[in-house]
């Protein structure tokens, strides 16, 4: 695991990935071609398809896990050009150790300004039960402090949360200009997720997706395209799922095609080249991770028969 002292030694983004053994093509990548964006469709800002997702910053880590968690968030801002490099989070990732020490690390850094800053807010658990409002609008100053920032560039409800009363203070926010973007978020219930997308005027969803979790492809995207909504994607490797699949497996030599040189961009490429998609945000507490991932942003993207070749590969797969 690299370190932050260890990153800020080196020279540069293309030094670090190849000081961290990134391989050719993904080094060519980084210093050749620009990071991609795509618009919010209700707000027209440009954000990169490629984010981060902070789950993983605990507040009972070590110190050395912190340092290198830091050189994670880092490699973010250094290897992501200009402004809006995504970072997303929630008021309860890791006991709150995502957005304290976030924004601790961006702001003390210099580069907070130039993130675009998602979290979520839910008191009334998963999916059920009644928030408090107090309780949610307490949970969203503190998001702010610990943020460190005045703004926030997009917050959910996390997981479906009582969208009648979170939503509505969420748009208390966005309407007095501290919240730039609202929505909500689910991984397994699309039906209430397409109803609240009906009835509400949120700018986001937050929703899983990857190559062999296909749904929200069938049901839900063009439901956002038709509203207008951006499509934020988590697990774009299936959690761990796909990584047990492939194994050992070399990435076939045909993913070179769509400038595709490790699974990870391999994954994120088939999940990125959804035109619904605004943005996909793999968790890592890897450096050479983070970087890979940002590889899968740029140059080549898969073609609609790339994509048929990438399904029946994977359906291929043991697990399948």
């Amino acid at each position: 695991m690299i370190t932050r002292r260890e990153w800020l030694r080196l020279s540069s983004v293309a030094t670090a990935g190849a000081a961290i053994g990134l391989n050719p093509g993904t080094l060519r990548l980084l210093m050749d071609d620009p990071l991609m964006t795509r618009l919010i469709p209700s707000s027209e800002v440009p954000i990169p398809i490629i984010g981060l997702g902070g789950r993983w910053i605990n507040i009972d880590a070590t110190h050395e896990e912190l340092d290198g968690h830091r050189a994670v968030l880092q490699a973010l801002a250094e290897g992501a050009e200009g402004e809006g490099r995504v970072f997303d989070s929630a008021a309860g990732y890791g006991r709150g150790g995502s957005e304290i020490y976030a924004g601790e690390w961006a702001d003390e850094d210099g580069f907070s300004e130039n993130i675009f800053w998602a979290t979520k807010v839910n008191v009334a658990g998963r999916g059920g039960g009644a928030a408090d409002p107090a309780a949610v609008r307490e949970q969203i100053e503190r998001s702010f402090e610990r943020l460190r920032v005045p703004v926030i560039d997009l917050n959910q409800v996390h997981n479906m949360g009582d969208p009648p009363t979170q939503l509505g203070i969420l748009q208390e926010y966005k309407e007095a200009g501290r919240i730039r973007h609202i929505g909500i978020t689910t991984t397994r219930d699309y039906e209430s997720l397409a109803e609240v997308m009906r009835s509400y005027p949120i700018d986001f969803i937050g929703i899983d997706y990857a190559v062999d979790n296909r749904d929200a492809a069938e049901m839900i995207f063009p439901l956002a395209q038709e509203l207008g909504i951006g499509v934020m994607v988590y697990l774009p490797f299936g959690r761990t799922r796909m990584w047990s699949r492939i194994g050992d497996r070399p990435l076939p030599e045909w993913a070179a095609e769509f400038d595709a040189y490790s699974w990870a961009q391999f994954m994120l490429k088939f999940v990125v080249a959804h035109p619904a998609v605004t943005v996909a945000v793999p968790g890592t507490s890897n450096p050479k991770h983070m970087l890979d991932n940002l590889g899968a942003g740029r140059g080549k993207m898969p073609t609609e028969e790339h994509l048929k070749r990438m399904v029946e590969l994977v359906e291929a797969l043991p697990g399948g």
